[in-house]
């Protein structure tokens, strides 16, 4: 500073003025012992969506009595939480139970153990092993088109959650199960998928309850891991590798101790891979079905196109990207449908997120759902709009808008097989059968494990040839 300045500094007050965040609200109805869990059990994905226009980017809700719990509503500040802050934040209340529901994996872990986890699981996701399982998913897609008649009321989604299941069978035990313990399997890891659900939003003292629900939930959850246990049983005795994710798990080795994964870690991969793949692609497919029947323009425009590119032969693994539109249709059911209502971190030390300063131990959460719907994002946001991912739609949004299978370090380790098994289904199916709604009907979501269709009964019609694309 020069003389002069400084002569004109001395004996004057400088005032400076330190802008200060406003305090982040807090979410009206907390009850005691309960915090906002009846809310959340009547209509969560209602309350979650009100809370933007009511509060704003933040704010607070209680989820377990005594933790504190912000809902995170802004793009920027959902990446800042997924990218920047990813690799210093702790899974949060939802991984947490689904870890101590389902055991430690892959899904569950955070830090370094994720990175390790990441790292034992990757082989099973490769490009080779997916277009191998290709075969698998269209063979049984077409088994199940094969059992439905013209005429026939069909339950879709309970359809769906049964092919995922004869999927999940086929890649991870290459079908080895028998029909009783397969019927089983598919049956225990339904209550366990809507399970793990329910107590996630419960506080933590009620599923201690003697309740039918509870020991549903724990006699399903033990079937589960005896029926894993005894398909790794008898992969030791036969000596045979069989090629599948479960025979790739059993000559995995720790990458610290060279030792390799015990029974109980292969059964924790398995069990939560089930119940998150299962669950979420079940659903997915359901609400295509469903746009599909309620649009017939998109549905022709599909069938054009798979008659166009595939003639009159099957859908192979080359041809998943080679169906442009058909990929629309699917990420704007992800965008439309996502069938996640609420991803969650957990802050180690006081953390900075956006303006303000977080402590350490608090909840972070947002909902895709809620997020794909914004309209401030996504114009007319409740109508189904393949065309709106054409060319560079999705560069134009904010970083953060439109999170299908999340970001950063924790993004879906099976994104590429999700959406290659959605194409193939999807291309599969509809290549036969043609679904149609009750006129008028419209399907309502319900958010459980997922946001999935409440009832979705659809009439089973033949599928008549489909014109090809000009040229």
């Amino acid at each position: 500073m020069d003389e002069c300045a400084r002569a004109r500094c001395e004996g004057a007050l400088i005032q400076v003025t330190v802008a200060t965040p406003p305090p982040i609200p807090r979410a009206a109805g907390s009850l005691p012992l309960l915090g906002h869990a009846i809310q959340l059990m009547r209509d969560n994905l209602g309350f979650i969506a009100s809370l933007r226009e009511t509060y704003g980017p933040v704010v607070e809700i209680t989820l377990q009595p005594g933790t504190r719990t912000l809902i995170v509503q802004d793009p920027a500040l959902i990446r800042t939480m997924l990218v920047d802050l990813g690799p210093s934040l702790d899974k949060g209340r939802f991984f947490e139970k689904m870890g101590q529901l389902l055991g430690d994996s892959v899904v569950t872990a955070a830090g370094q153990e994720h990175v390790r986890k990441r790292r034992q699981l990757q082989p099973a996701f490769t490009h080779t092993e997916i277009a191998r399982y290709v075969d698998i998913m269209r063979d049984e897609a077409g088994a199940v088109v094969s059992r439905w008649r013209p005429g026939e009321v069909v339950d879709v989604r309970e359809a769906m959650v049964k092919l995922s299941l004869d999927m999940l069978a086929k890649t991870v035990f290459s079908g080895s199960l028998d029909e009783i313990t397969f019927l089983r399997l598919r049956n225990d890891l339904s209550v366990v998928m809507n399970g793990v659900g329910a107590r996630v939003m419960l506080p933590d003292w009620a599923e201690r309850l003697p309740l039918p629900f509870n020991r549903r939930f724990d006699e399903a959850r033990a079937a589960v891991r005896a029926t894993i246990d005894a398909a790794l049983d008898g992969l030791r005795t036969s000596g045979h590798d069989t090629g599948d994710m479960l025979s790739m798990l059993l000559r995995a080795r720790d990458e610290e101790s060279g030792e390799p994964l015990t029974d109980d870690q292969i059964c924790s991969e398995i069990l939560t891979l089930a119940v998150a793949g299962t669950e979420t692609t079940a659903s997915v497919l359901s609400w295509v079905l469903y746009e599909l029947a309620r649009d017939p323009a998109v549905e022709a425009r599909v069938q054009a196109e798979l008659a166009d590119v595939l003639g009159e032969r099957p859908v192979t693994f080359d041809d998943v990207m080679r169906l442009p539109y058909l990929n629309r249709v699917i990420t704007e059911t992800l965008r439309l449908h996502h069938t996640g209502w609420l991803v969650t971190r957990r802050t180690v030390t006081e953390t900075r997120l956006g303006e303000w300063t977080v402590p350490a131990g608090t909840e972070l959460a947002y909902c895709q759902h809620a997020l794909h719907r914004d309209p401030e994002l996504f114009a007319d946001p409740l109508d189904f709009d393949p065309d709106r991912w054409l060319d560079d739609a999705q560069t134009r949004l904010p970083a953060g808008a439109f999170l299908p299978f999340g970001a950063g370090r924790h993004k879906c380790i099976g994104d590429r097989f999700a959406l290659t098994e959605l194409v193939t289904v999807i291309a599969t199916i509809t290549r036969e059968v043609r679904f149609t709604l009750a006129p008028g009907r419209t399907v309502r979501p319900v958010a459980r494990a997922t946001v999935r269709p409440r009832t979705l009964l659809m009439t089973v019609g033949p599928r008549e040839t489909s014109p090809r694309i000009a040229g």
